[in-house]
This record gives C-alpha cells, sequence and structure tokens, in this order.
C-alpha cells in the first residue's frame, strides 16, 4: 500500500477524484508495494483499483483505458539497495567533499535499472528479486558487466559475486533484454579478457540487444584507492578499431551491430566520430555512446529552421569534451540569427583528474573560472550541470547565488542544439512581445 503524493492534472486519476493522502491498496487485486508494482500494473487495460481514503474508507474503483495511458498518480519513490561493491573504479569513491549528500549514495538496485536505465551489476540479486524480474517481466535492464571472466569480475568489483554468466543466460531465457557495459580499465579487463567477454554476451545476442565499451573515468581524488590508470590515446585508437571490426562481424552474423564504443573513446584516440546511421536506435546514448552524432544530426535540422533574432549577447558554456562541437554549432547559430555567442570552456576542476566532461561542471568551477570574465547579458547554462527538475548545482549551490555572485542573468536550456534553439527563439519571442506591450 502506497500514499499518493500528488495528482496529475487532467488525468484519469483526477477525473476518478483521487487526491493526494489516498493509499493505492491493490491493482487487480495485486497488492502494490512500490513504484515497480504499479508501473507493471497500471499498463493494463481494465483496472480495479483498491484504495483507502484519507478518511479511511476502501473504496474500489473499475476502469477501461488504453493500455501506454498512464493513471496519473505520483507515488513515493523507493528506497535504494544499497551497493556492497568495492569496485576498483568506483566514481563514488573518487567524489571530492562539498557536493551533494545524495551524490554519495551507493545505489546497487535492479528496480532503478528498470524504472530508469540504471547500470546494476546484479551482485546482490536473490533468488526472490530473480523470480520478480522474470514473473512481472522487468525488461530491459542495464547491466554492468565489466567482464565474464569470475574471478577477473570479482577484482573488478572488490568481492565475490553471484555468478554473472548462468544469470544472464536465466534473464534472457525469460525474456528479459538487457543493455550491457564494460567499463573498461587498462591492464584489467581489456585485451584478451575483452575479447572473451565480448564473446560471451554475444552469445546471448537474442536477449543483450546492446554492449557498450566506456573508459574508465577518474577524478583527482584517489588517495588509498587501488592503482587504475586512464585508457590512453593510443588504446583509444586501437579500442575504436577493434570496435569498428567487430561491428562488421556482428552486421554478418546477426544484422545489428550490438558493440559500441563511448564517445570518449573516440575523442581520446582522435579518430573521426562515426555517422548517425551507425548507432542504429542509439540503444545507449545515456551512456554518452552516440551523443555527438545526435547533436550534428540535431545542428543541421536547427540551423535550417533559425530565424534572425533581436537578443543582447550571451555566453555559453560548456565542457572541455563538447567544446569544439559547441564552439563550432554556437559560430553557425551567430551567423543565422545575427547574435554574439561567446562559448566559455570551463574545466571541471573540482573533480580534476581525468574528468572532462560538462556534466560534472560544478558551481565552484563556474565561480572560479568566469569570475573577472567578459561575459555577456545572458548566461547560458545546459542542463546538466543541475540537479534535474531542480536548480541546484553538483557542489550544493543554487543558480540565484550563482547568478548573483556573476552579476547576470542565467538561462538554462537542454543540453542539445534542438534545446538551445528553443531557449533562444522563447526569449526573443518574450522579449519582442515586451517591447510591443511598453508602446
Amino acid at each position: 500500500m502506497l500514499e499518493i503524493q500528488d495528482v496529475a492534472a487532467n488525468s484519469i486519476a483526477q477525473e476518478l477524484g483521487l487526491k493526494a493522502g489516498d493509499r493505492l491498496v491493490a491493482i487487480n487485486g495485486c497488492p502494490v508495494r512500490d513504484l515497480v508494482d504499479y508501473r507493471v500494473l497500471e499498463e493494463a487495460e481494465v483496472l480495479a483499483l483498491e484504495i483507502r481514503r484519507t478518511d479511511g474508507q476502501r473504496w474500489e474503483i473499475e476502469i477501461e483505458k488504453d493500455p501506454e495511458e498512464p493513471l496519473g498518480l505520483q507515488l513515493p519513490h523507493p528506497q535504494p539497495m544499497h551497493c556492497g561493491n568495492n569496485c576498483i573504479f568506483c566514481f563514488v569513491h573518487q567524489l571530492p567533499r562539498g557536493l551533494r549528500p545524495t551524490l554519495y549514495v551507493k545505489d546497487e538496485d535492479y528496480r532503478f535499472s528498470y524504472l530508469y536505465g540504471a547500470y546494476v551489476t546484479l551482485s546482490n540479486v536473490g533468488d526472490a528479486d530473480v523470480e520478480r524480474i522474470l514473473e512481472q517481466q522487468l525488461s530491459p535492464l542495464y547491466v554492468s558487466v565489466h567482464a565474464t571472466d569470475e574471478e577477473l569480475r570479482s577484482r573488478l568489483l572488490g568481492r565475490p559475486a553471484r555468478p554473472l554468466m548462468p544469470l544472464l543466460r536465466q534473464l534472457v531465457a525469460g525474456g528479459i533484454l538487457l543493455h550491457t557495459q564494460i567499463v573498461l580499465c587498462p591492464g584489467f579487463n581489456d585485451g584478451e579478457a575483452l575479447r572473451r567477454t565480448y564473446e560471451d554476451l554475444l552469445g546471448l545476442e537474442e536477449g543483450i540487444r546492446s554492449l557498450a565499451l566506456v573508459p574508465v573515468g577518474l577524478t583527482a581524488h584517489r588517495d588509498n584507492l587501488p592503482v587504475v590508470r586512464p585508457v590512453s590515446a593510443a588504446e583509444a585508437r586501437s579500442l575504436a578499431d577493434w570496435t569498428h571490426a567487430r561491428q562488421r562481424e556482428c552486421l554478418a552474423r546477426i544484422g545489428r551491430r550490438f558493440v559500441f564504443a563511448a564517445d570518449e573513446i573516440y575523442l581520446k584516440g582522435g579518430v573521426a566520430i562515426p555517422p548517425l546511421e551507425d548507432y542504429e536506435d542509439l540503444p545507449q546514448i545515456e551512456n554518452g555512446v552516440g551523443l555527438i552524432a545526435l547533436f550534428r544530426h540535431q545542428e543541421r535540422t536547427v540551423l535550417q529552421q533559425t530565424r534572425p533574432l533581436t537578443l543582447p549577447g550571451m555566453s555559453l558554456v560548456t565542457g572541455p569534451d563538447a567544446a569544439d562541437e559547441v564552439s563550432r554549432f554556437a559560430a553557425a547559430l551567430a551567423r543565422k540569427t545575427g547574435c554574439r555567442i561567446k562559448v566559455h570552456t570551463i574545466r571541471p576542476d573540482f573533480f580534476g583528474g581525468e574528468v572532462s566532461v560538462t556534466g560534472l561542471i560544478a558551481g565552484t568551477d563556474l565561480r572560479r573560472q568566469l569570475a573577472g570574465s567578459d561575459l555577456e547579458e545572458i548566461l547560458l547554462l545546459p542542463d546538466v550541470l543541475l540537479r534535474e527538475g531542480d536548480d541546484v548545482l553538483l557542489d550544493d549551490g543554487s543558480l540565484a547565488e550563482l547568478q548573483a555572485e556573476l552579476g547576470v542573468a542565467i538561462e538554462v536550456f537542454p543540453a542539445d542544439p534542438l534545446g538551445l534553439w528553443d531557449v533562444l527563439d522563447t526569449l526573443d519571442l518574450e522579449r519582442n512581445q515586451q517591447n510591443c506591450e511598453s508602446l
């Protein structure tokens, strides 16, 4: 039984008269234990809802709806299962002090994998968890494999774990689709170990839909942690070549590419990014696989629809990895719109080490590196710098504080060409409307 936190406007739940504070007891006779139960059960066409009202009354409702149409209930987020691994490359162990408290929580929860696409090692699932995954068809799941050799995998995870391949076979046989990843640690799971892992996973291609190769991320905060080195430029070039060779094999064998290298591998190795079609249906886009190809595709779309704008000068923030792409797009956008757009490349010094992605820029980095800069009237920040749905930066500072300190107006935009254009277009329309109203 879960307490309803909120009811979406114009939703089925609102039409039924459900309110915050009511409790959802069961759907079609099945108890609702958590958000996963709700998401699975609400997909039925005919629903019998058992509700306990705030006054204690029990209420039963039967409805018919389209399977894809949500009920519109906001329910509590499940408390995460904690990770018992001690991975040699664990990013949480490398975090500096002063970040948002939630970033230090090590979760390892198959429910989050189903709900949000979070990667899990499945090292803490028990038989009851596996039974639930199969019974409720919690698919797809996202699995951090790292290595299929059990001894090597235990070294990487920092502890013995449930044998992975038998579990993956069981899940695939039960109809569960999986997306997998390998965090590549040079000298550990590359070379022959990588070849074996790839072949083992390809042997389950009917259920394993993709495999991403992601270079290990290392910050400057690794005191007393195992020695792990970053992927070198030469190794990155070799990995890109190896990936392309495996993709050709997979196209001939199973009709799809199966294995993909993260964009960071191409950037590290100075290798040309493949065209968007080579990423097929972008199965690993949230893992940084195909982001640049998608950015370039959106860039062409945006530049075809832009128009002249009457906006003041703007400063745009990006990280080192995306700097070349963003700078080129910003220059083209400036030419098409007639606006000044100045790009500021901000280093994620708060993390240090090998970190260079935009999403790990902290408020401290922005304040230090933008202080004294010749900022334009509007500062454009990509939304990946903020906690989702909030205005809080990585190190817990607020946008309002940053805006006051820098003395500029801040606008947040979705971190892609379409998102940036939408914000600029909206700002221009609002400014023109204000000018018309003042006449």
